[in-house]
């Protein structure tokens, strides 16, 4: 497509921050793309790379079944730079020589290094950099050179200029290396010699024309939330096929306060959107009677919603696609994007549960974007800033943050409560300052004192947390006045609620969901 520069192809070894590459590519507006690790060097060329970083991981090159890509990604003519992991490889495949090291390094380390190298220039001398390896190169291969060390680590970045290979043995890509994306820019501009042509503008035009050109003549069906993702993925579909796509949207019960009709408003009388409501909640309602697990939720509710959306296709006659909101970070924790190492943590409403039998083919356009990213394409496609600047609201809906058993009484009282949470934040002016804000009622009672009286009622638990792309998030500091005045509310306006806790879990260990 004409204004995107050839991608940086980033080789997934499973590594825990990853996905982080891609996206430190992207803020250099240069393309990027994530692919298996095990994908063959002929795959690989037929990509055109500009580049091709291979990551991190936790495996060793010594140990069997470890991930290693094909050999002959080293004699493909374009830039490689290894990353931890990644850097190993370079010795292992290429006939250096890798040890268990007598110290590991993980944590913050001072990194001096020679300033005059391409990988390197402009970096202070000495840098802080963050470490996570417990293997070290030995003996560098035939042809490399150390460029960088730090007190434990003889070989912590090499290089073969003459091939344009480099490795760093820590990780740039990580907040807390704060050098990090000068090494990013020095490979992607400098050495691969790639433009800034990548930004939404040509994201959006792309998409476009790979949506007319999948979708043809026939028709899409676009699932509509109204949160971020649907919308921007809706809006995304009609810029490309127009009354081709029929929006539907199904109030399953599990929708915030007043949900259903902004939804109805937004798109039906603004944007002029083909627009079916389904009202399912008594029918998700009672599918989900009497399930407690937190997967088993999710896989009935994305179960469920298929099949409410093939029933619909049926009765709106023959339609073709089935559009979704699917974002990376979705794909990251689901299953892994490419096939590579990743571990899943917890199935998603758009790609866990999905049905064997499914009467339409799945339109993803997002499916490689951060949350950030799509704010942004939501922008470039006119959509209004209610919109864009919600926080993030999961697949299965509040049936996620009824944590336990789902009853509709249940369901009304963490409506109540979430409704007041965010009406406070927003009228403290701190919303766009958190990534996502939400409240949970927890499967425990309290005993508390209202009115003079002895109640034995549900808890609920507030959480808010920063993050730039959900894959990472850090629990937000309210004043405590705030929480004070939240909780009061809670408890004088909402029946059945007499506790309200707030969250200081940071992801990770937890996730920002509850369930």
């Amino acid at each position: 497509m004409q204004g995107i520069c050839n991608p940086i192809i980033v080789l997934d070894f499973g590594a825990q921050y990853g996905k982080l590459i891609a996206r430190r590519v992207r803020e250099l507006r240069a393309y990027s793309v994530i692919a298996p690790y095990n994908a063959s060097a002929k795959q690989l060329r037929e990509m055109s790379p500009a580049g091709i970083i291979m990551s991190g991981g936790p495996a060793s090159v010594h140990q069997e079944g470890s991930p290693k890509p094909d050999p002959q990604v080293f004699n493909l003519g374009v830039p490689v730079l290894g990353i931890c992991y990644g850097t190993q490889l370079f010795a292992h495949i290429l006939r250096g020589k890798v040890s268990r090291a007598e110290r590991r390094e993980y944590g913050i380390a001072r990194f001096e290094h020679d300033q005059n190298t391409d990988l390197l220039k402009g970096l202070g001398s000495p840098t802080q950099v963050w470490m996570s390896h417990g293997d070290h190169i030995e003996e560098l291969p035939e042809g490399f050179t150390a460029i960088g060390r730090t007190e434990n680590c003889p070989y912590a970045a090499i290089a073969n200029a003459k091939r344009n290979l480099y490795g760093v043995q820590f990780h740039p890509e990580v907040v807390h290396t704060p050098e990090g994306m000068k090494i990013f820019q020095n490979f992607v501009h400098g050495i691969c010699g790639c433009d800034e042509s990548w930004d939404m503008e040509s994201f959006s035009e792309k998409s476009v024309a790979e949506i007319r050109e999948q979708v043809g003549n026939r028709k899409v069906l676009c699932a509509l939330s109204g949160g971020v993702d649907s919308s921007v993925t809706a809006a995304l579909i009609h810029r490309a096929v127009g009354d081709q796509l029929t929006c539907v949207f199904v109030n399953n019960g599990l929708l915030r306060k007043g949900e259903p009709e902004m939804v109805r408003h937004v798109f039906r009388d603004n944007f002029h959107i083909n627009l079916v409501y389904v009202d399912a909640e008594k029918r998700f309602l009672d599918a989900l009677a009497d399930i407690a697990d937190p997967e088993q939720k999710r896989k009935t509710i994305g179960s469920l919603f298929i099949d409410v959306f093939e029933e619909e296709a049926h009765n709106l006659g023959h339609l073709d696609f089935l559009a979704q909101g699917t974002l990376y970070p979705d794909v990251i924790e689901s299953v892994s994007a490419t096939g590579g190492p990743s571990v899943t943590i917890k199935s998603h409403h758009n790609v866990g549960g999905l049905p064997e039998k499914m009467n339409m083919q799945l339109l993803e356009p997002l499916r490689e974007l951060f949350k950030d990213e799509v704010r942004a394409l939501g922008r470039e496609l006119g959509l209004p800033e209610e919109i864009v600047t919600r926080h993030p609201f999961p697949g299965p809906g509040l049936g996620v943050r009824c944590v336990g058993k789902i009853t509709r009484e249940r369901l009304d009282t963490l409506r109540e409560a979430d409704a007041i949470f965010i009406e406070e934040i927003r009228k403290a002016a701190l919303y766009d300052d958190i990534w996502q804000a939400l409240a949970c009622l927890l499967p425990v009672k309290s005993v508390g004192v209202q009115g003079d009286e002895r109640s034995y009622e549900e808890v609920c638990s507030l959480r808010a947390v920063t993050s730039t792309d959900a894959m990472t998030a850090d629990w937000y500091r309210f004043p405590p006045e705030l929480l004070q005045r939240v909780s009061n509310r809670i408890c004088n306006e909402v029946a059945h609620i007499n506790r309200v806790l707030y969250d200081i879990t940071s992801k990770p260990p937890g996730t920002i969901e509850w369930e």
